[in-house]
């Protein structure tokens, strides 16, 4: 079980991404129901390390930090940030090996933003699929080509190493190795404290620049609302769009804008986080959770959770399930 957690600074480091990490994984939520982790901040040589709020390094500040780099060797996580100046920089060789022994012992490594190019540079993205912000997606690729880049996508994880896309998509990536870890109503704690999704639909694709529309429309979140409120009914396409007071196709390119997913992608996935809740926090049988959550037939909830999830409703059940009464 992921507890003990050792965020890396390394001069340079951009204060925001390692922010979010703190936030993430530095709080105690056991009094939610929320879990609690042994956060270390850990740098090679303890003391001032400077942190910039500028690509140049030209603004920034010196965080003290008192803990080497002992801890992160017995760590179930090792994480590291994106920084300032040059991406591909060298870095010190000290971080690197920390990354290669966490990824040897079958730990997670986790990166946020640019931090990926310190992964590559420890070797941990060959042969596998990677992203980072969409600015540096090409550049990653080039730099790293034994890594499969994905521009489009918030994170990707890749047998126990997980790499986020630019600043926010941190906080995605957070969430969903606290929901691999502790299941669904833990990270759905901390994202409520936090005051964010459990997790966004979508990818960064949408947040590349593009030409503003001549005219803005009204948020779709009142519509969201209502399928929330409403996900154990049918829901069409033709039915949303009429709640909505749009034509289908206007609503369908609305949503996909909005939300950067299909409407009903954005349902199927609503819907499994209802049910990973129901089975976590209730007793009620497959059938029932089915029914309630919009599947209909348990049949088509476990080819979900298989398909989405790789397990079953009884697997994930039995995983998690306690965690509610513990």
């Amino acid at each position: 079980m992921l507890s003990k957690v050792a965020l890396l600074v390394i001069p340079g480091l951009q204060p925001f991404e390692f922010s979010v990490v703190c936030e993430v994984f530095g709080i105690d939520r056991s009094d939610q129901g929320g879990p609690a982790f042994d956060l270390r901040i850990v740098t090679k040589d303890p003391g001032p390390v400077r942190m910039n709020l500028s690509d140049d390094g030209a603004r920034g500040f010196d965080m003290i930090v008192d803990d080497d780099l002992s801890f992160a060797a017995e760590a179930d996580l090792v994480v590291i940030t994106g920084r300032g100046g040059s991406r591909a920089g060298a870095v010190d060789e000290a971080y690197l090996d920390v990354l290669r022994a966490a990824e040897a012992r079958g730990a997670w490594v986790l990166s946020v933003c640019s931090g990926s190019f310190v992964l590559g540079q420890a070797g941990l993205l060959d042969g596998r699929r990677s992203t980072t912000h969409w600015m540096y997606t090409s550049e990653q690729q080039t730099t790293f080509p034994g890594t499969t880049v994905d521009p489009d996508v918030l994170f990707v994880e890749d047998r126990k190493v997980i790499t986020g896309a630019g600043t926010a998509a941190g906080i995605d990536a957070c969430l969903h190795l606290v929901r691999q870890e502790y299941g669904a109503a833990s990270a759905n704690v901390i994202a409520r404290r936090m005051v964010v999704p459990p997790q966004r639909d979508g990818g960064q694709a949408q947040y590349v620049l593009s030409p503003v529309a001549a005219q803005q429309c009204e948020s779709l979140a009142p519509v969201v609302d209502w399928m929330l409120d409403h996900l154990a009914e049918d829901l069409p396409i033709g039915r949303l769009a009429r709640q909505a007071h749009m034509s289908e196709r206007t609503f369908a390119r609305r949503f996909r804008s909005e939300l950067g997913s299909t409407p009903a992608a954005w349902l199927n996935r609503q819907r499994l986080f209802r049910a990973q809740e129901m089975l976590e926090r209730t007793d009620h049988g497959v059938e029932r959770i089915a029914a309630d959550t919009g599947f209909g037939t348990a049949a088509v909830l476990r080819h979900h959770f298989d398909r989405v999830l790789g397990t079953t409703p009884a697997a994930y059940r039995r995983s998690f399930g306690v965690r509610e009464s513990a």
